[in-house]
């Protein structure tokens, strides 16, 4: 088996489990109109990330199917992103940039909606946006209500406390909506004592309502000059992931090529298998492609993207 492959030893009965990465990103710098990102100055990411390029990166490691989430606020660039991937069956779905609240979303969601391939969309702490800020606008809130009347998810953006106390009065408002909590393992806990424990009663209540999820990913961090590859200095975050979501709503992502910032994509994978397959297999196949058809009711779309049923 590849280096980075899931292997679960005698936990495994048999073949290897497949694979559901539920985040890369997918741009062209050479197209005519340019990209917003990543920046030209940015060296490991500025170059063509396409389908192909990640066939070839995620070749032996198991990966049956990938979701892009969006990287550009520009509007077209939800159709381009759905014109590359009917090109190529490793794309399963796309989460879409569609600003909810603001002139055109109904239409727009309308538009992209029509193809099956667009699951949802992404709001957070990015591009700008705050979503605390929206949850007092009944537009805001009538569009994510017409979200979750579509079918469709809402991932979250670059997590920080706020952003977490605020997905708590999101899913108040729109207990509908299936939410997916991106880069998780990412943010750094409030070193203040009332803050963290905010944090934490946040954390909680957001494990206790089923429809939400967790993205392990962004899990590797950079600690001085060093990137760490040993599961022990991971554990203990992913415990706390497992022990407020479970095993029936965390799901796998990559991060791709974002990730090439830290370590090669197996790396990463290794990481989080090795922490899965101490969970046995039962778990393991949950994470990394059965809650990512619960969290986004992703197309299948080739043979070796096994479905439910």
């Amino acid at each position: 088996m590849a280096a980075g492959a899931l292997s679960l030893g005698s936990a495994q009965a048999s073949g290897s489990i497949p694979i559901i990465d539920t985040h890369i990103h997918l741009f062209d710098p050479r197209r005519p109109q340019g990209i917003p990102w990543p920046d030209k100055s940015d060296i490991a990411l500025y170059r063509p990330a396409l389908p192909s390029r990640y066939r070839s990166v995620t070749r032996g490691l198991g990966i049956v199917g990938a979701l892009e989430v969006e990287c550009s606020p520009w509007l077209e660039d939800n159709q381009w992103v759905l014109d590359v991937a009917a090109r190529d069956s490793i794309i399963v779905g796309t989460v879409g940039d569609l600003a909810a609240g603001e002139r055109g979303f109904a239409k727009n969601l309308e538009r992209f909606h029509r193809n099956p391939l667009f699951r949802g969309i992404r709001y957070g702490n990015l591009w700008g946006r705050n979503l605390g800020a929206q949850l007092s606008r009944p537009d805001f809130i009538s569009d994510l209500k017409r979200l979750a009347d579509a079918g469709l998810e809402l991932d979250s953006a670059n997590p920080d406390p706020e952003l977490i106390s605020d997905l708590v009065r999101l899913t108040d408002k729109v207990p509908s909506l299936r939410v997916v909590i991106d880069h998780l393992p990412h943010l750094e806990p409030p070193a203040d004592a009332l803050a963290r424990a905010r944090y934490e009663s946040d954390l909680k209540e957001l494990g206790s309502r089923p429809q939400v999820f967790v993205k392990v990913s962004e899990v590797l961090r950079r600690v001085g000059a060093k990137v760490p590859f040993d599961l022990s200095y991971y554990r203990s975050v992913l415990d706390v992931m497992w022990e407020t979501f479970g095993e029936d709503r965390l799901i796998y992502g990559s991060d791709w090529p974002n990730s090439d910032h830290l370590a090669p994509y197996e790396k990463e994978l290794a990481v989080v298998s090795e922490y899965f397959a101490g969970k046995g297999r039962r778990a393991a196949e949950k994470f990394f492609w059965k809650n990512s058809i619960a969290a986004y009711r992703w197309i299948k779309r080739d043979e070796k993207q096994t479905q439910l049923g």
